[in-house]
């Protein structure tokens, strides 16, 4: 699968969101990508660089970011899945219905951080994702999030 352009670049580069709105200077723009597994679900991948910004104290990420990260990319990710699962053109707009975060230990600053997302379940216009972040070869933060598809009349709607 592999594809060339992000999640975001593909399907929404005018976003505003502060984790994942490409036109949104101020904010974390981060790019999801869609890659193969070994056994045969896409995952979702994000590779992030922490800045000195966000920093929770010295050379550890602050947990509020790593939540933030965890919120949209997981939000992409069951965008993505139920777009091929309701067989779409383009992902449906979702949005977050409950996530939570476990922190396995301090994610550092020093080096590109990784999150893997893939569906756990999907069912009709709710997709359950997991998660995890992984920092230096160790995955520092784990993610289970509900995300469902809005209608027209939800604000929402029209963001992509």
């Amino acid at each position: 699968m592999n594809e060339e352009k992000s999640l975001q670049e593909k399907y929404n580069p005018e976003g505003v969101c502060f984790g994942c709105g490409l036109s949104n200077e101020k904010g974390l723009q981060i790019c999801s990508f869609v890659e193969d597994d070994v056994g045969g679900t896409p995952l979702v991948l994000l590779r992030f660089r922490p800045e000195p910004h966000h920093l929770a104290f010295e050379g550890i990420v602050n947990g509020g970011i790593v939540g933030t990260l965890f919120d949209c990319h997981c939000n992409w990710t069951a965008a993505y899945h139920l777009m091929l699962s309701q067989d779409l053109d383009a992902p449906p707009p979702t949005v977050t219905a409950e996530y939570s975060v476990r922190f396995k230990r301090p994610t550092p600053t020093g080096s590109e951080l990784l999150f893997r997302a893939w569906p756990a379940s999907i069912e009709g216009n709710r997709a359950v994702i997991e998660a995890e972040l992984e920092a230096d070869g160790v995955v520092t933060a784990t993610c289970t999030g509900t995300f469902v598809a809005v209608k027209e009349g939800h604000p929402a709607y029209h963001r992509w």
